[in-house]
């Protein structure tokens, strides 16, 4: 990659802004002063801006993320603060939520730059299952967990909902294990029964489960047997 265009993307600064930064001699390669935008970089070489070393982007990125109640997925968002805020990484912007959770709904966010590994999670043809913890405003119902294997017919909706597990922890909390992506569905599955969501907690998305060590707001890189089971033939 040229020197330019890297810091360009490590700054977040406009190619003209990097060449300027270049000519007052504030960036080294290996410990030399480099001022030619045009120099190639390798994955071998340090590259510093006033001393601090800037990390070299060499391939896709992919995090896990636990995420607290009052921020959004999505990557901008003019009224509500984003993931993007806990994400300490060079050029943060580019990632964005391979299924996203809403506001109020804590939890599993994989964040990733793989347009095609985020495709394997969200499209629905890929049948990615995701498992949540939920909390309920009335008792269980004892038919729900039935119901829900059967499918159930949400507001305006043509077809049912495709079989899903329940599994009652109590009478107020179940885990509930489904196989697409509906807007709002654990929430309308519900309320389709007659009870609310009150508290909801996504702790998996196919093989990759919340790491228990990760407080919410923390996230870390997600291993390379997770990245690889995304995709993978059942």
């Amino acid at each position: 990659m040229r020197l330019d265009k890297f810091l360009s993307q490590q700054l977040e600064v406009s190619r003209a802004i990097a060449a300027r930064e270049l000519r007052a001699k504030r960036v080294t390669v290996d410990g030399e002063v480099v001022r030619d935008g045009s120099f190639k970089l390798t994955p071998e070489n340090t590259v510093e801006f006033d001393g601090n070393p800037l990390q070299q982007q060499l391939g896709p990125r992919y995090f896990m993320l636990n995420k607290p109640v009052g921020y959004v997925c999505s990557t901008d968002d003019p009224d509500h603060p984003t993931v993007l805020y806990f994400l300490a990484e060079p050029t943060a912007y580019k990632l964005h939520a391979a299924g996203r959770l809403d506001i109020d709904t804590t939890g599993l966010v994989l964040m990733t730059d793989d347009g095609q590994w985020s495709h394997r999670i969200t499209s629905p043809r890929h049948h990615c299952e995701k498992t949540y913890l939920v909390t309920l405003e009335h008792p269980l119902s004892d038919d729900t967990a039935q119901q829900f294997a059967d499918g159930v017919q949400l507001h305006n909706e043509k077809t049912l909902t495709k079989p899903a597990v329940l599994k009652a922890l109590d009478e107020h909390h179940v885990r509930l294990t489904i196989s697409e992506g509906r807007y709002h569905q654990v929430k309308r599955m519900f309320a389709a029964v007659g009870n609310r969501v009150v508290e909801l907690h996504r702790e998996r998305i196919g093989d990759i489960s919340l790491d228990a060590d990760l407080e919410p707001g923390e996230y870390r890189a997600l291993t390379e047997e997770e990245v690889a089971s995304v995709g993978l033939t059942r």
